[in-house]
């Protein structure tokens, strides 16, 4: 399991820095915005829609709103505003799943969706396309590497050290010996990422605990979510890690938070500072 595990996500990083580094910019965003549809196909199955038809009329609203969101984000502050009410949701999201982490019906699964995936391609877009290239790849795939580490921080000690459980009632696997693990390790790429950006260190390690923080939030609300839908995994694409929700569902609560905190320590190009 570990060895597919391990290939499967081999392969998955060398198409992703081909797509960041390598497509002309307007194929990047095109594929970028693949990913995030076909999330939102898998997310289709925790709102009830099973049958072919429903869920390509749940991935067409979720590209319709993607489209609404990219023409009303053309300035920074449009941007911020649209990064600062998916920071809310997940705000939201955190409550939720620490008071009523059971109260889940398919509309508020449906709805839901949008909250996640729209600001998520949203964010991701505008950040691959800040700056002059190859800026916006670099600081998309630090973020990439942060949500990374957290993960595979948290697995290994998870799975080594894991005796107290972090949210039973979401996610029964996950162990508070394992945020530490993942907590550990992100920081460690944390460090590395403000001598490579030149940024300074006690705020920027502020925003990389933001960015850990909140994807630890977004995996637990994808578990709620697949919990409540009866789901081990979101999908069966990818070998060794399900469907293409279980690898992105911490990226899409980090963006909001990372797009912000660059925008205000004057690292996003474009952004006041």
């Amino acid at each position: 399991m570990l060895r597919t595990r391990v290939l499967t996500a081999i392969v998955l990083l060398a198409l992703l820095l081909a797509v960041l580094f390598w497509l002309p910019a307007a194929a990047a965003v095109g594929c970028l915005g693949m990913i995030v549809l076909l999330g939102a196909w898998e997310w289709a199955g925790f709102a009830g829609l099973t049958a072919a038809a429903g869920r390509l009329g749940y991935l067409a609203a979720v590209a319709l709103g993607c489209a609404i969101a990219f023409v009303t984000s053309t300035s920074a502050a449009a941007l911020a505003a649209w990064m600062a009410g998916a920071a809310l949701w997940w705000l939201v999201a955190l409550a939720w799943l620490a008071l009523r982490p059971h109260a889940v019906n398919r509309l508020a699964a449906a709805l839901a969706g949008f909250a996640v995936l729209v600001p998520a391609w949203l964010g991701l877009a505008r950040l691959y396309l800040a700056g002059t290239p190859p800026r916006g790849s670099w600081l998309l795939l630090f973020m990439l590497l942060l949500v990374w580490a957290a993960d595979i921080g948290a697995y290994f000690a998870g799975r080594r050290f894991g005796r107290v459980k972090l949210a039973p009632a979401v996610s029964p696997n996950k162990s508070w010996e394992g945020v530490l693990g993942g907590a550990l390790l992100t920081l460690a790429v944390g460090l590395a990422g403000a001598s490579a950006f030149a940024a300074p260190r006690v705020p920027f390690l502020g925003l990389v605990g933001a960015v850990f923080v909140s994807s630890i939030v977004g995996d637990l609300t994808e578990s709620m979510f697949k919990r409540f839908a009866q789901l081990k995994d979101s999908g069966s694409l990818l070998p060794g890690h399900g469907g293409v929700l279980d690898r992105i569902d911490s990226i899409t609560s980090a963006v909001p938070f990372y797009v912000l905190g660059l925008g205000w320590l004057g690292l996003l190009p474009g952004s006041a500072g």
